[in-house]
């Protein structure tokens, strides 16, 4: 993998552009904070190469401008997939100034998007989630928590900045749901299984308090300051647990996620129910999970059919 180039930012006559386009994004598409972040990013890289290059008036990129920054970015060695989000970036931008009369025209309109190749997700496979979900000590006021997570994660398939956002109110153990807030602050409805809902339970009925010393807040999960986890300080748990459960390969929350989703498709499950849990604006997003099933299904025909 290519090391990141320490950018060192080159502040031109666009930059306003940039900053009204970040808070459309914002307040108006209602853009998580993450997602503002990564659009930044990319876009000050993009303005970076335009001031170099003697830009100085939005009206005057050309189309040949955005090639030239592709091509900066694949010399820099951002994979066909990173390229494609840096100029998906580019044509929101564009297409913010055309709207708001900025600027007159849009070159980002006839460049093709780069040709990505579509990794299959990896996930774990059903003992490994098993050890993972055995490692936590529930006895413990943090291990009580971590397994609460660990349990909440892979029943319902959400996002780790879905996981550790959650708040009080956004559970009903009663009916056995919860209101997860997706990318854009979209609200999608959840459900959570006997065994998630057992774990939750009890990290509420004592634990929770106990991690603070009553100092919690209304976040559903907390770390000793009563303010709650950050999801790298949730990713750095994951990690030791799954070495503590002997599961020797890299291991992230998106992957328990993946295999929420495999393993619901693997048993049958409808790919639009699976989509409306993650969450997915496309189907076609979710789809990929029918690959991997595929994929497992092959294995089993070359395994046991006679002529295979």
């Amino acid at each position: 993998m290519p090391r990141p180039r320490t950018r060192v930012p080159v502040f031109g006559p666009l930059d306003p552009l940039l900053d009204l386009f970040l808070g459309y994004i914002r307040v108006e598409r209602g853009l998580g904070a993450n997602t503002v972040d990564a659009y930044g990013e990319d876009l000050r890289d993009y303005l970076d190469d335009l001031h170099r290059a003697g830009i100085d008036d939005a009206d005057r990129i050309e189309p040949d401008h955005i090639q030239q920054h592709l091509l900066h970015l694949a010399q820099r060695g951002l994979s066909p997939r990173s390229q494609a989000r840096h100029l998906a970036a580019i044509r929101m931008f564009h297409r913010f100034l055309c709207a708001d009369r900025i600027t007159k025209k849009d070159p980002a309109r006839v460049i093709e998007r780069p040709r990505a190749q579509r990794k299959l997700p990896v996930y774990l496979t059903v003992d490994e989630v098993e050890a993972l979900l055995a490692a936590p000590e529930p006895l413990t006021p943090a291990g009580a928590r971590d397994k609460a997570m660990i349990e909440l994660l892979y029943a319902t398939g959400l996002r780790v900045s879905e996981l550790v956002g959650l708040r009080l109110n956004d559970l009903n153990l009663t009916a056995g749901y919860l209101i997860a807030r997706g990318k854009g602050n979209k609200e999608r409805i959840v459900p959570v299984g006997l065994i998630a809902r057992a774990a939750v339970e009890h990290w509420l009925d004592g634990p929770r308090l106990a991690i603070c010393n009553g100092r919690a807040g209304q976040h559903l999960f907390v770390g000793r300051t009563g303010r709650p986890l950050t999801r790298q300080g949730f990713w750095k748990l994951l990690r030791r647990y799954a070495a503590e459960a002997g599961i020797d390969r890299p291991i992230s929350p998106h992957k328990l996620r993946h295999s929420f989703a495999t393993h619901l498709l693997e048993r049958g499950a409808d790919l639009r129910a699976v989509q409306q849990m993650l969450g997915h604006a496309d189907v076609s997003t979710t789809q990929i999970y029918t690959h991997v099933d595929s994929r497992r299904l092959r294995g089993l025909y070359d395994r046991f059919h006679p002529r295979a």
